[in-house]
């Protein structure tokens, strides 16, 4: 007979035990298991052409043009859907990507280790907000953007993370999230506090070793434009600290949740690697000007990675002004936090919040609690214009679709019944 509370008390242990590490950059296909040539990965569960949302639509488009495979979106669409791009989860391959999350095989990746158990994850640099690439935008603007990240902002921070690692204090990124929910973050939507901490981490060391030296002041002055900017990088700590917390025989502590924009999907620690999946929900808006909740695509992105970590929509109550970015009132978003200590296995050790007298976070989803509870887990999120194309056009709220839970808690069942 399995001890699950055992099961969930080794894998929440292994979790907290994580100490996700910034220790290089390189190209996706030169550092990603299993990377091919002509394979763009991508977020949430397994799909198809045939089947992607419009932002995940162009946002492949917007690969195929960076890749440089065809030279207008009519002809990277004829591509797409040709049959002969390999399409994968970016979890497939230990990475992750926010919204879209579509890496190619040319994209510079940051590459992040778990020093306590020696997994890695991976995962691309954010673009800002708006009209970017991971919102299904693929102008010549977007295209122009990725091009310079990769041929200025790669070399310039790549060489600054290598002179770190060389001078022993290579980029603690559980630090800096810490520092950050007691500086009004919670790491998913608002990023504001760990971008900055990471720029004055990363500053001296791309001083001292940037290939071209003026490239720094245009790297620097992106970041400071990009208070989003750490999402990505909070997302890969987050992947790589729950890596060693799956396949827990017994466990029912969720592992990953992700969304395609056309379905939700999640991993338990103790049912191997088994999608269960739901269609993918609307979220609670807060739109920018000129847009409808009628341009709303279903909800898109591995950042619920973060929620999963035990940071995001857990975590709101330490970040009050990212109110004013999704919507509601600063007491909605202790509320939430209050709420999700129902569903999960336990308490951070070290992500704590200053409003809740510094009580860890809730942190490990449990399939069962929110099977049996309903309570499903609260997420705040970016939003995704349905067309491709488009972008951005607003944030907000969203809860995660309890279908896939209950079909996780059926299985689980099966499997672990007497």
């Amino acid at each position: 007979m399995v001890d699950m509370e055992k099961a969930n008390s080794e894998a929440l242990n292994r979790l907290l035990s994580a100490q996700p590490t910034l220790v290089d950059m390189g190209l996706a296909k030169e550092v990603i298991p299993g990377f091919k040539e002509r394979m763009l990965t991508h977020a949430g569960p397994p799909i198809e052409w045939t089947d992607m949302s419009g932002p995940l639509r162009g946002a492949v488009i917007a690969g195929i043009l960076f890749e440089g495979w065809e030279k207008t979106p009519r002809e990277a669409e004829r591509l797409a859907a040709s049959g002969e791009i390999t399409y994968e989860p970016n979890h497939h391959h230990h990475s992750v990507g926010p919204m879209a999350g579509v890496i190619t095989p040319s994209m510079p990746v940051f590459v992040v280790e778990n020093k306590a158990f020696g997994n890695k994850s991976y995962t691309n640099m954010n673009e800002g907000l708006g009209k970017v690439m991971r919102m299904g935008a693929y102008s010549e603007e977007v295209i122009k953007r990725l091009h310079w990240m990769k041929d200025v902002m790669y070399p310039t921070m790549q060489a600054g993370i290598r002179r770190a690692v060389t001078a022993g204090e290579p980029i603690d990124l559980k630090n800096i999230i810490a520092q950050a929910l007691h500086m009004g973050d919670e790491l998913h939507n608002r990023n504001k506090a760990a971008t900055s901490l990471f720029v004055r981490v990363l500053a001296p060391y791309m001083i001292e070793a940037a290939p071209v030296a003026k490239d720094v002041a245009d790297v620097v002055r992106f970041l400071d434009r990009s208070d989003i900017y750490f999402v990505n990088l909070a997302m890969a700590a987050a992947k790589a600290s729950l890596l060693p917390a799956h396949d827990v025989k017994g466990s029912s502590m969720v592992t990953i949740m992700s969304r395609n924009g056309t379905e939700f999907g999640i991993k338990v620690s103790g049912l191997g690697d088994e999608w269960f999946t739901a269609p993918a929900a609307i979220p609670k808006v807060l739109l920018f000007p000129g847009f409808t909740e009628d341009d709303v695509n279903p909800d898109i992105g591995d950042s619920a990675i973060m929620e999963t970590l035990g940071v995001g929509g857990f975590a709101l109550a330490a970040a009050p002004a990212i109110v004013q970015f999704i919507g509601g009132s600063p007491q909605d978003s202790v509320n939430y936090t209050l709420e999700m200590y129902e569903i999960t296995v336990g308490e951070n050790n070290v992500y704590t919040i200053p409003y809740l007298n510094f009580r860890g976070t809730p942190t490990g989803i449990d399939m069962l609690k929110v099977a049996e509870t309903g309570i499903t887990p609260i997420l705040d999120t970016g939003v995704a214009c349905k067309r491709a194309g488009v972008g951005q056009v607003g944030a907000g709220i969203v809860r995660m679709p309890i279908k896939a839970f209950e079909k996780a808690a059926e299985r689980f069942v099966e499997m672990y019944a007497d």
